[in-house]
């Protein structure tokens, strides 16, 4: 039976506010005395220790939300650590809250001030910086912004795959800028990393998946013409037609890269074949891939392309429209 003590409302509040989490210095604030911790956090206690001085105010495992806020709690200083202003979350697990597809919440890298000793502990990934970052309050964890989250990612990161498709995916999901991609990977000094210089030269030509970037290294190692990348193409009249994978202007014809994933339901499918109906009536030839024909079967996809760039010299008259590269 657990024995209620004075400071039981505060840790009730400490509760609801931080998913069951607290730190053990907020523990002592609210009145409760360390051994009164230490008995309720006992083999078949009502508590458990999560990590070095941080408390989980339950039984059972904690889901991917109290783990990630565990490790903020853990590295936190102060009475008030969601402020964001002594720990934060960065890297994949940030980028995991953000909604960014392929991103894991399996290890939580917290940002903590460079003068700090903290140590790794379990699976959290102390990172020291002298850059502190803004901040955002993300499910009810301080986190970085996407673009900050992303290249500490690329920074520690030894996969290229893995490098590639997680900062791809960043800028498709969270909708940040190459630029300021490129602006916080030379500040973190992620551009060390030769994955993290690729991926930015895909991005800063224009592509922005990584069926794209597959499709793009195998178009440069042949002497097929470079297409524009993520172009907006309007009608003569200014109004918006469609926005291919790629197009070749001096032939009138388009890439669409259409992913599987992207094709789970009706909904989605019609909308590819209507925007393929409407650039087939505006006079542009489309060429459909899927990724997998990208990455297992190139050679398909480039014998395509030759012929219908070379058709395209016989044509008599090109699309008539406005284009508008992607910036």
């Amino acid at each position: 039976m657990l024995r209620t003590t004075a400071a039981d409302p505060a840790i009730t509040h400490l509760a609801r506010t931080q998913q069951c989490l607290a730190t053990s210095r907020q523990l002592r604030a609210a009145g409760l005395a360390p051994s009164t911790t230490a008995r309720r956090c006992a083999p078949n206690g009502p508590w458990q220790r999560l990590l070095p001085g941080v408390v989980l105010l339950q039984t059972g495992t904690p889901d991917a939300r109290q783990r990630l806020l565990a490790a903020v709690l853990y590295g936190a200083k102060g009475l008030t650590p969601l402020s964001g202003g002594t720990a934060v979350l960065t890297g994949e697990s940030a980028l995991a809250l953000y909604g960014v597809p392929g991103a894991t919440t399996h290890r939580a890298a917290v940002l903590v001030p460079a003068t700090r000793s903290l140590r790794n502990t379990a699976y959290v990934h102390v990172r020291r910086t002298s850059r502190w970052p803004p901040t955002l309050l993300v499910d009810g964890i301080p986190c970085v912004r996407p673009v900050r989250a992303a290249s500490d990612f690329a920074a520690h990161e030894r996969s290229p795959d893995r490098v590639r498709a997680i900062l791809t995916a960043t800028v498709q999901k969270t909708s940040c800028h190459p630029e300021d991609l490129r602006a916080e990977l030379h500040a973190s000094r992620a551009l060390r990393n030769p994955a993290a210089r690729t991926v930015l030269d895909d991005l800063r030509a224009g592509t922005r998946s990584i069926a794209e970037a597959r499709a793009r290294d195998t178009l440069r190692h042949t002497n097929l013409p470079h297409p524009l990348w993520n172009p907006t193409l309007l009608t003569p009249k200014g109004t918006f037609l469609a926005r291919p994978d790629a197009y070749w202007p001096h032939a009138g014809v388009a890439l669409e890269v259409d992913s599987e994933e992207y094709h789970l339901g009706i909904a989605e499918y019609r909308t590819t074949l209507r925007r393929r109906l409407r650039l087939e009536a505006h006079g542009v030839d489309v060429i459909s891939a899927a990724p997998a024909l990208i990455r297992d079967h190139p050679q398909e996809l480039l014998a395509a392309l030759t012929t219908k760039l070379h058709q395209a010299k016989s044509r008599p008259t090109l699309p008539n429209l406005i284009i508008r590269p992607y910036l």
